[in-house]
């Protein structure tokens, strides 16, 4: 995976996790946080699929947070600079691929071969679950989910709308 897409992951995931917190303690967020990394680590991978797509936006700069917040209704959170990597349709796909297991796994099954081990976001077990109750919710998600809902579906070559 090209370096340019470390900070737009991290971003991404954090943005994910602060807008969809875990309940509970610290082993609850971790996570969280570690099924957040996972779907935004296949959604990088799948919107920039060639070194040369993660050049350009490590060079450009993926868009930021303010959109999504506004969506979501976070909006006059402070300015940190890690919300400037935010990627809005990394954020969106990878809300599709938690509240679809389905269409996670498609999502996985079209990487290129390389490195990532996506089981808690494939087949999260019961603490998972409980763990991102929010982050998995598909009524939550829909609104952030369903910007780019059908980009991803495009990518993946399959025209049929995610289940409600």
């Amino acid at each position: 995976m090209p370096a340019h897409l470390s900070p737009v992951i991290a971003a991404t995931a954090q943005w994910l996790t602060r807008s969809f917190p875990a309940p509970g303690g610290p082993l609850s967020a971790a996570l969280c946080e570690i099924q957040a990394r996972q779907a935004v680590t296949v959604a990088a991978r799948l919107r920039y699929p060639t070194p040369m797509d993660a050049e350009l936006v490590g060079l450009a700069g993926p868009g930021g947070a303010a959109r999504l917040d506004g969506i979501t209704g976070a909006e006059g959170l402070g300015p940190e600079p890690w919300r400037s990597w935010v990627d809005e349709v990394v954020a969106s796909w990878a809300a599709c691929l938690l509240s679809d297991a389905g269409l996670a796994a498609r999502a996985v099954a079209a990487l290129p071969p390389g490195p990532g081990e996506y089981r808690r976001l494939l087949s999260p077990d019961r603490t998972d679950t409980r763990a991102a109750v929010l982050l998995r919710h598909p009524d939550l998600l829909s609104t952030v989910a369903g910007l780019h809902e059908r980009s991803l579906l495009a990518r993946l070559g399959h025209g049929s709308t995610l289940a409600a």
